[in-house]
């Protein structure tokens, strides 16, 4: 069994970390550089760094920011947010970053996957998909719900009567009318390294991750998936990491609900391989 991952997240917007819940409802939870170095000293596994605002403002991601956090981690470090194209994506590398995750530009450019992949290879390149229950109609205050034309996309990844999961772009604002399970395989044929999955039901709610999604986005990809969204507890984590192999945090390490040793404690008392 390959070793489980412990990786702080860092969602930036403005220059402050934030945390919300369902993607909404922000509040400061610290300054970046600051919570990188601590996390980098507490022995997570990897961080990452998500300009959540970068792809509905449509602007560029903060470079000088992210070449201050790398100054401070020796630890993978991947950095997301408004990347589309792949000048962008080696700006990013070159300040620093060790990888860089593709949410929304994946849905505009199938392409872009395929051929960062090919330029830059896989193992930087990280596909964020966040995902949302079906049978959960959402609204988001502070964006328009207008759906995607996703006709440049194949029908097999397009959502049908069976499709419990729809993935979601521009941070959580827009439906795209996409299968989330389908999505992800489909990014994995496409050459990503990674997927970064988030439930957006149990983003923030610390009631546990959505197991049932991470397992059937696991069952249907052959690269590492990131468990995002819903950890209350350590056992949240661990029932994670039984079907994936990296969770995601924020909340509970930014405001010291628990440590990256706490977590790691845990695992290891019920088996599982951390570093």
């Amino acid at each position: 069994m390959l070793t489980k991952r412990i990786i702080p997240c860092l969602d930036v917007t403005n220059g402050r970390v934030v945390k919300g819940t369902n993607f909404v409802n922000l509040r400061d939870a610290g300054d970046p550089v600051e919570l990188a170095k601590r996390y980098n000293e507490e022995g997570a596994d990897e961080l990452v760094f998500l300009d959540i605002t970068a792809s509905s403002d449509k602007r560029g991601i903060l470079i000088d920011l992210v070449s201050k956090v790398a100054e401070e981690v020796f630890i993978p470090f991947t950095v997301g947010g408004g990347i589309n194209d792949i000048s962008i994506i080696k700006d990013v590398l070159n300040a620093g970053a060790d990888k860089v995750s593709i949410n929304t530009a994946a849905v505009t450019n199938p392409d872009l996957i395929k051929d960062s992949s090919t330029q830059c290879g896989s193992q930087c390149i990280v596909v964020a998909v966040d995902a949302r229950r079906t049978d959960t109609p959402f609204s988001h205050p502070e964006g328009s719900q207008k759906a995607w034309n996703i006709s440049h996309l194949p029908d097999t990844v397009k959502r049908d009567s069976n499709s419990k999961w729809e993935v979601y772009t521009h941070g959580g604002r827009r439906p795209t009318g996409i299968d989330a399970v389908k999505w992800a395989a489909y990014m994995n044929k496409c050459g990503a390294g990674e997927i970064l999955l988030t439930s957006m039901d149990a983003d923030g709610t610390k009631a546990g991750y959505d197991v049932e999604l991470t397992k059937a986005v696991s069952d249907a990809v052959s690269i590492p998936v990131i468990a995002s969204g819903g950890a209350g507890t350590t056992q949240h984590i661990v029932d994670a990491l039984n079907v994936c192999e990296a969770a995601l945090l924020a909340s509970l390490l930014h405001f010291r609900e628990l440590t990256v040793d706490d977590i790691k404690t845990d695992c290891r008392a019920q088996a599982l391989p951390v570093r």
